[in-house]
């Protein structure tokens, strides 16, 4: 998952901001605009210098309670906002450095990698509301739920940091931690040949989802949904797959469930519980091989094919 997309909009993850308290005002000239480096965690435990975007949040030493960012020499609730390249601060596009006075500080950095292999193109996440001398372990980053259901998007591909720094004496760094799972499904013919002309789509859901992240702590919630989102046909019709979807970790082993709308308004099910729950920065390729699943005398298989184990076949019943 080291290869990612950059999220579609800048303004995915401007969170909302509030503050009551009139602004504290300060001379600029006594207040430190670090430089910033930031590194990505591979799947291979190792880490690489981040591009993509990256929102750094200052609280009070050794807590979670939000100090917030001056900008214009005014103390506000708008966090540092940058647009990272190999690791470094990018110049040549919109950014919000983080301005401090010196002293010691607990940065909270969330942040977006940018993909070049094809990932959802439209993830969304409910973010957190920034108010200065706020507790931001009481907030989360959160699903959105599908307002025609009960369901949630997929999330932004995010990763996420903590650390103590002293402003005047070091420069803004962190080791950032991926803090979602990723899924690909793909759907193929048993014998490689093009997929039945009857279906008109499928979808699939993933039960069992944590609904939300610590904004301090990026530990799931208790709660869970489910998420969802469609397949769609290769240009040859030989599989249906998705670009790769993120999801939060799930809270025990989820549940895989495949929706296929048949032309004639027939909508044929499957399920199945997944091995072993979704992790952090962990990435899981399911393949469907369909045999003539819309036969009252024969099934299908699927075959299930995980980063981190081994290939597992498992009999699709016929589908009602």
């Amino acid at each position: 998952m080291r290869k990612l997309m950059l999220f579609a909009a800048v303004a995915a993850l401007l969170a909302s901001c509030a503050d009551d308290n009139p602004p504290i005002v300060v001379d600029t000239g006594a207040l430190i605009t670090p430089k910033l480096y930031a590194t990505v965690e591979n799947t291979n435990n190792t880490q690489s210098p981040l591009t993509g975007i990256l929102t750094i949040s200052p609280c009070q030493p050794n807590s979670a309670i939000y100090y917030g960012n001056y900008v214009g020499g005014k103390l506000t609730p708008l966090y540092g906002y940058y647009n990272v390249k190999d690791g470094d601060f990018y110049q040549d596009a919109y950014n919000r450095e983080i301005s401090l006075p010196a002293g010691t500080y607990n940065m909270v950095y969330w942040g977006t990698p940018k993909y070049e292999t094809p990932i959802y193109s439209a993830p969304t996440v409910v973010e957190p509301v920034y108010v200065t001398g706020s507790d931001m372990s009481k907030q989360t980053y959160s699903m959105r739920k599908v307002a025609a259901d009960t369901t949630y998007y997929p999330v932004f591909d995010l990763v996420h940091a903590v650390k103590q720094t002293n402003i005047g004496s070091e420069n803004l760094s962190a080791e950032l931690n991926r803090v979602v799972a990723g899924i690909k499904v793909i759907v193929k013919d048993k014998n490689n040949g093009i997929l039945s002309s009857s279906i008109d789509s499928m979808y699939v859901h993933i039960t069992g989802i944590a609904t939300s992240l610590n904004f301090y702590t990026a530990q799931p919630g208790t709660a869970t949904g489910s998420v969802a989102f469609p397949l769609v046909r290769s240009t040859d019709g030989t599989q249906m797959s998705n670009a790769t979807v993120m999801l939060f970790p799930s809270i025990g082993k989820p549940v895989f469930k495949m929706f296929i709308r048949l032309k004639n308004g027939t909508v044929k099910t499957f399920q199945q519980t997944l091995e072993s729950p979704m992790t952090a920065n962990t990435k899981l390729t399911l393949t469907l091989t369909l045999g003539d699943i819309f036969s009252e005398e024969s099934s299908g298989s699927f075959t299930i094919d995980n980063w981190e184990e081994e290939s597992q076949t498992i009999d699709v019943p016929i589908l009602d």
